[in-house]
């Protein structure tokens, strides 16, 4: 069944979104796999990503671990952050070969104080504006545990206005419990009973810039990142009619040439092939010995003709000919045996004219 894959920066809303999906196709009816960091390793581990080695492995695994799943009964989800080019070409070249449709799902923070990949919208364009969903303590960057005391004001988060840090009531602070962050509205209950899901790692600032450095955006002019969706924060509703009319409407990735079973032909198909072609070569230099240039050649048991334009050499003729048998041998075809005379004089024809 079809694979779609998740993309994107740490914090960027990506297990949420894998796990909206997962409950949609799952209230349908419809057999769903996730595949995610946490699964392959156990537990989600940040520090992977900070160490080459084990940051291959970790794709190694996530790879056999989609590769396994890939049938024609279940939709398999993979949920990381897929930012390099290449291994989401593996995946589309999974994909191909279990010949069944994939999706790549691009979530997008609408701006953040760690950084990574921006994307305009209608609020942000005029100004530079910037909100982390992440709770964070004053020092340190650290997330807060729940249940640790904190002074906030009175919007949980201060945004980035043209640059400069600004609350936005000032206001006398006070200390009160820290409670999870509010959902957007399009969170069901459904979605917030699996909070198992959501990715609680802590990623480094440090690693979130180099993460950032690394970070190959998806293009839909690339035949392995598309059809693309592309989420920018939690509040831009899951295009759930889309995503399942890619999923469930489109054709797979047609097949390489190469991975193709050949059709089954019989075991002499090459010798005859091989036997008939130097029959008509040796028909032909005979029949050219008596015609003038305008005449037509013609071979006994062949209906097709050759004109005679100019004195042909035999090996002219011998490079035509292994030119033939290497494109036959491509497509071989017991029902074209009555016809190889006819085919290979065709050919010469056509290459000689």
């Amino acid at each position: 069944m079809p694979l779609v894959v998740f993309c994107g920066l740490p914090y960027s809303g990506k297990s949420r979104r894998a796990e909206q999906l997962r409950v949609a196709l799952a209230a349908e009816g419809r057999g769903v796999s996730v595949v995610d960091d946490a699964a392959v390793l156990g537990a989600e581990d940040a520090t992977v990503y900070g160490d080459s080695a084990r940051e291959k492995a970790l794709r190694g695994a996530l790879r056999a671990a989609v590769e396994r799943r890939l049938s024609r009964q279940d939709v398999v989800i993979l949920d990381s952050l897929n930012y390099i080019k290449g291994f989401r070409y593996e995946l589309y070249c999974l994909a191909r070969a279990a010949r069944t449709p994939l999706c790549l799902v691009y979530c997008v923070r609408p701006g953040s104080l760690n950084g990574g990949p921006r994307v305009d919208t209608e609020d942000n364009r005029h100004l530079n504006v910037s909100v982390s969903w992440q709770p964070r303590a004053e020092e340190g960057g650290r997330p807060l545990a729940a249940g640790s005391r904190v002074l906030k004001g009175p919007q949980a988060v201060d945004s980035v206005v043209n640059g400069k840090a600004q609350a936005d009531v000032p206001k006398e602070p006070e200390s009160e419990e820290t409670k999870a962050p509010d959902l957007p509205a399009l969170v069901t209950p459904e979605f917030e009973k699996s909070a198992s899901h959501v990715s609680s790692a802590f990623y480094p600032n440090e690693l979130l810039e180099a993460l950032t450095l690394r970070f190959e955006a998806p293009d839909s002019r690339n035949r392995w990142d598309r059809p693309l969706f592309t989420l920018v924060g939690l509040e831009e509703p899951l295009p759930l009619a889309e995503i399942r009319a890619a999923l469930f409407e489109n054709r797979a990735p047609p097949p390489h040439q190469s991975t193709q079973s050949q059709l089954l032909a019989s075991g002499s198909f090459l010798h005859q092939l091989d036997q008939v072609t130097r029959q008509v070569l040796a028909g032909l230099m005979e029949a050219q010995k008596s015609a003038v240039p305008g005449d037509l050649l013609k071979l006994p048991g062949i209906t097709e003709h050759l004109r005679f334009t100019r004195p042909l050499t035999m090996a002219e003729l011998s490079r035509l000919r292994r030119q033939f048998i290497s494109y036959t041998k491509m497509h071989p075809n017991n029902e074209n045996l009555p016809q190889l005379a006819n085919m290979f004089l065709q050919y010469l024809s056509q290459s000689l004219h």
